[in-house]
């Protein structure tokens, strides 16, 4: 029975329900098939606490694979598959009015780490109704990074990160754990390929 790890983000600004949980949340009502034992966790958008309760994921639980939801308020209808997390450029503040020393993730990390989950084949195989999907070498360096970065460089790359939009009339948050369920399966299965 494999574990698989999923987090979404608390609410920040001016999002009292963040989409990202909300999805998170469903997804985890809907499951993933019976080989997969699902856990999920809020984390709030605090850069150190984000990274805190990542690192604690990956020593404790060590999960086949861990993959992060977050809310890009840019995107209307997109959900936003993420290829990579970066160290460096994190100056915006979280919701505490912190950013990190240095500004960066892990002193003397890489610069930028590649999540072992082929993105481009993924986006290549699947699809959702009503809503198109994108790839991203840029997850903003705020929080969804930033945590992004921390999980990969603690996971040794197998983490992944899908934002999507905030939640409408047309994305609901059933719509959203729909969604994620779909991508999520192929993901697994590519970790089932590449570990054969």
């Amino acid at each position: 029975n494999h574990l698989s790890f999923f987090s979404g983000f608390g609410p920040f600004r001016q999002y009292l329900f963040n989409s990202s949980w909300e999805a998170v949340k469903e997804l985890s009502k809907r499951g993933l098939g019976e080989n997969i034992n699902l856990q999920i966790m809020q984390l709030p958008v605090v850069y150190q606490k984000a990274k805190e309760q990542v690192c604690k994921i990956w020593t404790t639980l060590q999960p086949l694979l861990t993959v992060h939801v977050g809310l890009a308020s840019s995107a209307t209808a997109l959900i936003i598959l993420e290829q990579c997390g970066k160290n460096k450029g994190y100056q915006e503040r979280d919701a505490c009015g912190f950013y990190p020393e240095g500004a960066c993730c892990v002193l003397d990390g890489p610069e930028k780490i590649e999540s072992t989950i082929n993105m481009k084949t993924l986006w290549k195989n699947i699809s959702v109704e009503g809503i198109d999907i994108i790839l991203s070498r840029d997850a903003g360096r705020y929080i969804c990074d930033y945590t992004y970065y921390a999980s990969l460089y603690y996971g040794s790359g197998r983490a992944a990160f899908i934002h999507v939009p905030p939640l409408s009339e047309s994305v609901t948050a059933e719509f959203l754990g729909k969604a994620l369920q779909t991508i999520i399966s192929a993901m697994l299965e590519q970790c089932g390929e590449q570990r054969e």
